[in-house]
C-alpha cells in the first residue's frame, strides 16, 4: 500500500528584513497550496538574511513576538497545510541568536523547534569567510517530529556536513531527513547535490532540501537547487537557479523497502577508536 504525500519547496530568495520575507514566502506558499501541496518547506533564514563583513546580521526578535513564524502559522492554519519553517532568528542569550527552524502543523500549532548545531565557521577564500559562531549560539539537540504522513529529522545547511546527525535521526525513525539551507554558491557548485543524494542514500530516508537563491545584502550569494532525493538516492525534484516552487509526489513506503534492500542501519557495528584526531595524520 502505498502511502503518497505531495511535499513543496519554497526557493525563496534572501530578504533583508522582515516585512519582504514574509511577503515572498506567503506569495510562494499559495502557490504550493494551489499544486495540492501538504507539507510546505522553507530555506534557512527564511525569516530574513544579511552579513556584515564575516558575521550574519539576520534580522531577529524574540520568539513569541517574531513577525514572521506568526505570518506563517497563521497561513498554515488558513490553509489546513503543514509547513517546515527552515530557520528564523530568535533572540537568545549574551547578545547572541538562535538559528532555529521550526515545524508547523495545520492547526498553526508550534510541533517541533530545532536550534542548529553546526555553525558555519568557514574560510572559502582570502576574499570570503563566514563566521556564524559570531552571532548565533549552537543547538545541542536533535529534533524528530511525528505527523499524519511520516516521522520528520530537522537539520539546517551546514548539518549536511556531519553524517552523523543523519545516521541518528534515520535510526529514531525519520522518514523524511529535512535540510533548510541557504548553502553558499561557491560550495552548492561542488558539493550540494552530493551531499544531499549521500545522505538519501547511508540513511535509506527521503531528504527534502529547500535552498535559498541568489545574492545576499552586504554579501555573499546562495545556490538555489532546492531538492527532493528518494531513498535511492534519485532526484525527484531540482528547484534551479530562479526563486520559485518545487515539488513531487513522494511514496512513504519507499522508506521501509529500501532499508530492507540495503539495512546498512540495522548493520552498524561497534568498533574501537583509532585514538587519533584528523590534527594528528600528516
Amino acid at each position: 500500500m502505498k502511502r503518497p504525500l505531495n511535499i513543496a519547496c519554497l526557493q525563496t530568495s534572501p530578504q533583508p528584513d522582515f516585512e519582504s520575507a514574509l511577503a515572498q514566502a506567503l506569495t510562494l506558499a499559495e502557490t504550493a497550496v494551489g499544486v495540492g501541496a501538504q507539507i510546505i518547506a522553507l530555506p534557512e533564514y527564511c525569516g530574513g538574511l544579511r552579513t556584515e563583513g564575516t558575521a550574519f546580521a539576520p534580522p531577529a526578535t524574540n520568539e513569541k513576538d517574531h513577525p514572521v513564524l506568526e505570518g506563517l502559522r497563521e497561513f498554515a492554519r488558513n490553509r489546513e497545510v503543514w509547513l517546515v519553517v527552515g530557520s528564523i532568528a530568535v533572540t537568545g542569550p549574551a547578545g547572541k541568536i538562535y538559528n532555529r527552524g521550526f515545524v508547523i502543523d495545520d492547526d498553526g500549532a508550534i510541533r517541533s523547534r530545532y536550534d542548529k548545531i553546526h555553525l558555519f565557521d568557514i574560510d572559502l577564500s582570502e576574499k570570503e569567510s563566514y563566521r556564524e559562531s559570531a552571532l548565533v549560539s549552537g543547538g545541542l539537540q536533535a529534533a524528530l517530529v511525528t505527523t499524519p504522513f511520516g516521522v520528520l529529522g530537522h537539520t539546517i545547511c551546514y548539518d549536511l556536513r556531519f553524517p552523523g546527525l543523519y545516521r541518528d535521526l534515520a535510526q529514531a525513525g525519520a522518514d523524511i531527513l529535512l535540510v533548510p539551507a541557504a548553502f553558499t554558491k561557491k560550495t552548492g557548485e561542488a558539493h550540494w547535490h552530493i551531499l544531499n543524494r549521500a545522505r538519501a542514500i547511508e540513511n535509506g530516508a527521503f531528504v527534502v532540501a529547500p535552498c535559498a537563491i541568489g545574492p545576499v545584502e552586504g554579501g555573499g550569494e546562495s545556490y538555489g537547487h532546492s531538492l527532493i532525493v528518494d531513498p535511492w538516492g534519485e532526484v525527484l525534484a531540482d528547484g534551479g537557479d530562479l526563486p520559485g516552487v518545487v515539488h513531487a509526489t513522494i511514496d512513504l513506503d519507499r522508506v521501509g523497502e529500501t532499508r530492507k534492500r540495503i539495512p546498512s542501519l540495522f548493520n552498524d557495528q561497534p568498533f574501537a577508536s583509532s585514538g587519533k584526531s584528523g590534527r594528528d595524520v600528516a
